[in-house]
């Protein structure tokens, strides 16, 4: 059973400035903006790992998605978060870099409404996925061409964030590689 500061998120402003907290479901019930974050992890092959979320998840069941997301508990870094819950959602530790941060507002199929500053990071990983069946249905490790691809054919598939930010992950990785 979770705790109470596990099923609260951080209401913020639009320039991330902590306005208290809530309820999670609350949160989502009534579309008020709260703290998030996006976890892209990539193989040293430049594969995107993806995960598919559980089918008993509260929303955006079955879709695909990023490799992790969630939201920090109170007092707890956006990277700490980040860390702690790539670890509980896919077994697994990278290094996580943040890359840029957006504000995404979309109602949802089950009534909940996503409201959320999301904080997007990166982080690159040969380690295989220990994942808990709590949280991912499964993964797979995809290439930019092939994901396009199927997101073009099957947008149904995905998650609304990862659609939203697919597009300014692939322009912060080519930014990332031009400063190489």
């Amino acid at each position: 059973m979770k705790n109470k500061s596990e099923e609260e998120v951080i209401l913020v402003d639009a320039e991330d400035r902590k306005m208290g907290i809530m309820d999670k479901m609350e949160a989502h019930e009534k579309g008020v903006l709260h703290r998030a974050f996006s976890i892209f992890i990539f193989n040293s092959n430049g594969h995107w790992l993806l995960q598919q979320r559980a089918p008993h998840k509260y929303h955006s069941p079955g879709l695909w998605s990023n490799t992790c997301c969630s939201h920090p508990r109170d007092g707890e870094s956006v990277i700490d978060a980040g860390t702690r819950r790539l670890k509980e959602e896919m077994g697994m530790y990278c290094q996580l870099e943040p890359q840029f941060q957006f504000i995404y507002r979309c109602q949802l199929p089950n009534g909940l409404i996503e409201h959320e500053l999301d904080h997007v990071l990166l982080g690159y990983s040969d380690m295989p996925p220990q994942l808990n069946a709590e949280e991912v249905a499964d993964f797979r490790y995809v290439t930019t061409s092939e994901l396009e691809q199927e997101m073009q054919a099957h947008p149904e598939r995905f998650t609304v964030w990862f659609k939203l930010c697919f597009l300014q992950v692939q322009n912060r990785l080519r930014e990332l590689e031009r400063l190489r």
